[in-house]
């Protein structure tokens, strides 16, 4: 059997019976597989909203016409809600309008930068899977997929390891607001094989299977997905979620709003709250020592739904982003056309994004879950081998263009100055899949240690 570059994918599936220790896992899927992801890769710096020049508001922007209603109805809005109305509001928001991926889009995803990135978090999904003992059920969770990329490529992954998988009852789950985007994911990974539910009363609003037999749902939201040992794909879905933002003044810490320009009711503008509001009252940590500070209260809440989930059913989580440990301060920005955007201009048009603070996450986490990283992306993917693959699709590429294509895309995932720092990991484990064994009972041998977390320590080949 052949990967998309030609190479052997058997030896994988033969190592990956003998798993005596994770490095086993790594170096036989490592050697065989390929890859992509969904990263949104932005390909400027971030810079702060009050750097860039507003394009001019014109009438015919009906998001900007429904905001200035709204703040004329009752004053300034938050940024959480200025963001969650421009992104997702349900007629005119920017992720259920817009194809906003790929080269034609505002922001490209990894399938088109390196075909190494997806795979390795399919194997890492594998490889945890098997660390909670071999579940006979395993439902594969994405939130946020794009075009389907990453899921298709952890799906190639999981049908070449089948002789792993065995008899498992694998189904995928994909959490996509954009009913657009859910009828590209649905083409990409099912064909035909697809439908939308006729049902309100129905969790999952499309249903169908995937071209390697597995069942596919869709959901508006995490509540929606069943219960059950799940592996859960976060790849930038929280920096997408809407923030509040907090300045430090003398009288304290104050909310900033967005509100029409008092001077050109065609643009809006940040405004600093003069009384503190309920969100900056029950935010702030009283021990911040920064001047400026970003909070996503939607991205705690579904830390806390995920931690629930994986102490109550096992599994894990892991979330690939770029972001901070509780450093950044202005980091809410768009993009349009692969390009800064002012995030108040022609609202509706272009993606808005913050970093993620995941101090914040493990904050919210609470200690019930096991919390690794944040870590790089290029130490997770060196972790994971993705250097060894590297070499051994170059070795098995037939022509220059391609091998320079594949290095071409290393160095973007990899390189510090570009994604490789920048994108970090981070992953939340039932504390039960660390707890050492229990002692040997007598004449009987030991059970093994728990195996290493993937990517969170290094890879010994």
């Amino acid at each position: 059997m052949l990967c998309p570059c030609g190479c052997s994918l058997t030896l994988a599936c033969n190592l990956l019976l003998n798993m005596r220790a994770l490095s086993v896992l790594q170096r036989a899927c490592v050697r065989q597989i390929a890859l992509t992801c969904s990263a949104r890769w932005r390909w400027t710096e971030s810079k702060s909203f009050s750097s860039t020049i507003q394009e001019k508001h014109t009438p015919s922007n009906a998001m900007f016409k429904h905001l200035t209603s709204k703040i004329k109805a009752t004053g300034p809005i938050s940024v959480a809600e200025y963001t969650r109305e421009v992104l997702t509001n349900p007629v005119l928001g920017y992720y259920v309008k817009n194809d906003m991926l790929g080269a034609d889009g505002d922001f490209i995803t990894s399938p088109e930068i390196s075909q190494i990135f997806g795979e390795l978090l399919g194997i890492w999904c594998v490889s945890e899977w098997m660390a909670a003992g071999k579940p006979k059920e395993f439902q594969f969770v994405e939130f946020g997929p794009g075009r389907g990329s990453l899921a298709s490529d952890v799906l190639r992954v999981f049908s070449q390891l089948r002789a792993v998988l065995g008899g498992t009852a694998v189904s995928v789950h994909l959490v996509e607001v954009s009913p657009r985007l859910s009828e590209v994911q649905a083409r990409s990974l099912t064909g035909d094989l697809n439908q939308v539910s006729r049902s309100e009363n129905d969790p999952a609003y499309r249903r169908g299977t995937t071209g390697t037999g597995l069942p596919i749902s869709w959901y508006r939201s995490l509540d929606d997905v069943p219960k059950g040992f799940s592996i859960y794909l976060a790849h930038e879905f929280f920096d997408a979620l809407p923030i509040h933002k907090f300045q430090k003044t003398k009288r304290g810490w104050r909310e900033m709003m967005v509100d029409i320009d008092p001077e050109d009711a065609d643009r809006l503008r940040f405004v600093l709250v003069p009384a503190p509001t309920l969100a900056s009252s029950a935010l702030i940590q009283p021990d911040e020592s920064r001047e400026h500070v970003e909070v996503c209260p939607e991205g705690g809440v579904v830390i806390q739904k995920l931690s629930g989930r994986i102490v109550e059913d096992g599994g894990a989580a892991l979330i690939a982003d770029y972001g901070h440990d509780g450093t950044g301060t202005d980091t809410f920005r768009g993009f349009r056309g692969h390009k800064p955007n002012d995030v108040l201009s022609a609202p509706g048009t272009a993606d808005l994004t913050a970093d993620v603070d995941f101090s914040y996450l493990r904050r919210l986490a609470g200690g019930r879950v096991a919390c690794f990283g944040p870590v790089a992306q290029r130490t997770f993917l060196q972790n994971m081998g993705i250097d060894v693959r590297l070499q051994v699709l170059l070795q098995n590429s037939p022509d220059a263009s391609t091998r320079a294509q594949l290095t071409r895309g290393f160095d973007m995932l990899t390189d510090p100055a570009k994604m490789g720092d920048r994108f970090k990991f981070f992953a939340l484990l039932n504390h039960n899949r660390l707890a050492p064994p229990p002692p040997a009972e007598k004449g009987k041998k030991r059970a093994p240690a728990p195996l290493p977390v993937a990517g969170f320590s290094e890879l010994k080949l």
